[in-house]
């Protein structure tokens, strides 16, 4: 189940990561979310081993921000990348 929580947890972090910095990206709406589930991997694997997140695929609010900042710069990272 834990894989699981963390794509629902990319999907709602990307429309979030989004709504933080509108603009126009080079992919649209499936490539951000998608970038959301990477970067609620990548903030899930992140927090898990610094301890700030909690453990993957439990719901609690620490792993929820974790998910949404890294899609933020998973998305940051994107945007420059593709200027």
């Amino acid at each position: 189940m834990g894989i699981l929580s963390w794509i629902a947890f990319g999907l709602i972090a990307g429309i979030i990561a989004k709504w933080i910095m509108p603009g126009k990206d080079p992919g649209g709406f499936i490539i951000t979310t998608l970038i959301g589930i990477a970067g609620a991997f990548v903030g899930g694997w992140l927090g898990s081993i610094t301890g700030v997140g909690g453990s993957v695929g439990s719901f609690s609010i620490g792993s929820f921000i974790t998910a949404i900042v890294g899609a933020v710069v998973l998305l940051a990272l994107y945007r420059a990348i593709r200027k």
